[in-house]
């Protein structure tokens, strides 16, 4: 597997590319700022890109959609209960005070359980709300990513030593948790997450010494 990780923007995004070195089919996740720069990777592994996913709406993660989506003619998906927080992109830019990009249009809603497949590659959509109402985490099978352990596209749901914040728009600290005990913490533990910001962590390292996960337990639902 093919797999670039690009902070781009201000606040770091991690922009993954995920391609197959077979059939140089690809997904690009959080395409957030800095087109030119995912883009050149894309030329560089010489990859085509079959969508574009987004784990969340925040501009930090989306704001780079239109400009990927004009560069590659990829379908762009986003859960449905973000589209209201993605259509106010000018709200959110005023709050940290950049320049509102430019909207484009999202052709396809993630849905809990959906399945993504480029090349020989598959992918688990997890919706995940908490951080915004929309959020997905984006779950790839160990058989699936040839790795060393599955892997999960955790947006801003979990950090290395955190979990998202919930004070804003859409938030909710209870729904975080409930997503985090009913659904990632019921992963492998050797499940290897990459976060929307900083460095990857796995699920049993977070288990041990996330201050946010001490008092909970894996549940058995979703």
């Amino acid at each position: 597997m093919i797999h670039e990780i690009i902070p781009v923007g201000m606040l770091q995004c991690n922009c993954h590319i995920v391609g197959d070195p077979g059939t140089r089919e690809a997904i690009v996740i959080d395409p957030g700022d800095e087109v030119e720069r995912i883009l050149e990777a894309l030329d560089r592994h010489k990859l085509k890109v079959r969508a574009i996913l987004n784990t969340h709406a925040h501009i930090d993660h989306v704001g780079g959609l239109k400009k990927m989506r004009e560069a590659t003619c990829a379908p762009v998906l986003l859960h449905q209960e973000d589209l209201d927080l993605y259509r106010a992109l000018e709200m959110q830019a005023r709050w940290i005070g950049f320049a509102a990009p430019e909207l484009t249009e999202i052709n396809e809603f993630l849905k809990e359980g959906q399945t993504v497949r480029w090349g020989g590659y598959e992918l688990r959509v997890m919706h995940t709300p908490g951080h915004t109402k929309g959020s997905v985490c984006l779950y790839v099978p160990v058989k699936e990513a040839n790795a060393a352990g599955p892997v999960l596209f955790a947006g801003d749901t979990l950090f290395a030593g955190s979990v998202g914040r919930t004070d804003l728009w859409g938030g909710s600290f209870e729904e975080i948790m409930r997503s985090l005990r009913g659904k990632l913490l019921a992963l492998p533990e050797e499940t290897v997450v990459y976060p929307g910001h900083g460095s990857a962590t796995t699920i049993g390292e977070e288990k041990q010494s996330n201050p946010f996960l001490q008092c909970v337990k894996p549940s058995n639902a979703g």
